[in-house]
């Protein structure tokens, strides 16, 4: 019960849709526009079900770690 008043607060929900949407702009910047596309669509959809934008940047972190990060020229 707690945990779910947790996820659902205005709060929550405002930060997870603001740090998945800071990461659909580091993907555009480094010339990913399929992700960067697909993260805004999850930024949306977090605004909703915050899980949702969690288990995205979850997936990005994992994504990333397998690659060394280039930056952008």
């Amino acid at each position: 019960m707690i945990l779910k008043r947790l996820l659902g607060s205005k709060a929550t929900r405002s930060l997870t849709v603001l740090s998945v949407a800071l990461e659909a702009k580091r993907s555009f910047d480094r010339g990913k526009r399929t992700r960067g596309a697909l993260l805004l669509v999850v930024a949306v959809f977090a605004w909703k079900w915050a899980v949702l934008g969690m288990a995205a940047q979850g997936l990005v972190t994992l994504l990333r770690r397998g690659r060394p990060s280039v930056p952008a020229a």
